[in-house]
């Protein structure tokens, strides 16, 4: 197998047929589908040359190029069905990486490791642990806000909450996405995402953060 070392761990965009994204995969699976047939066409750049055996009649080796996209086969109806009424899971790395590292009550971008996931509707006055009643914040924020709601603490949230749709989820579940796998993503986001600034470096958004 062919790579450098740096990339080893580049994982691959599976899409489906229809080219809806579906989820990150690693050079192996991603080698397999070649192998079975199950690729129906690639997108992006190859980032792996994968070498298997050699063919008993030509001498010859086999390779497979991996490409960073690939789109593969398969009934996609149920996966259509299911994408408008998938909730995503809800995890501290995802929720910080939605709001930019940016604590939504001071405007102040954090290390991952300085931020807390804060209740907007505390779940004593019957808040849910859901992506709506979720931001990031930090401690400082979190501890003066304690079990009270942003208004009867004085406080405001420099952006809305939202629940992520399914593509703007794989993009948040990326470690290392590369230019042309963010470009792709990019494109099946709704155009309302607030995702569109934070990935511009538009902070309007988030008030003058510091």
């Amino acid at each position: 197998m062919d790579f450098q070392s740096h990339i080893f761990s580049q994982e691959v965009l599976r899409t489906d047929i229809a080219g809806m994204p579906l989820e990150w995969i690693d050079y192996r699976a991603a080698a397999s589908l070649y192998h079975g047939g199950q690729v129906a066409y690639c997108c992006g750049s190859p980032i792996y040359r994968v070498r298997g055996g050699y063919n008993a009649v030509t001498g010859l080796r086999s390779v497979i190029e991996v490409s960073s996209i690939v789109a593969t086969r398969g009934d996609t109806r149920k996966v259509d069905d299911n994408r408008g009424r998938y909730t995503p899971p809800l995890n501290n790395r995802t929720l910080f990486k939605r709001d930019a590292n940016i604590c939504m009550y001071c405007a102040t971008r954090f290390p991952t490791s300085a931020l807390t996931r804060d209740h907007v509707t505390p779940l004593s006055r019957g808040g849910s642990d859901t992506w709506p009643n979720v931001v990031a914040a930090c401690r400082r924020c979190n501890n003066h806000k304690g079990g009270r709601s942003p208004e009867a603490a004085g406080m405001q949230l420099v952006a809305v909450p939202f629940t992520p749709t399914y593509a703007e989820y794989i993009f948040l579940k990326g470690r290392r996405i590369l230019a042309d796998q963010m470009e792709y993503l990019l494109s099946h986001f709704p155009r309302t995402s607030p995702l569109h600034a934070r990935l511009n470096g538009d902070l309007a958004w988030a008030g003058a953060v510091r």
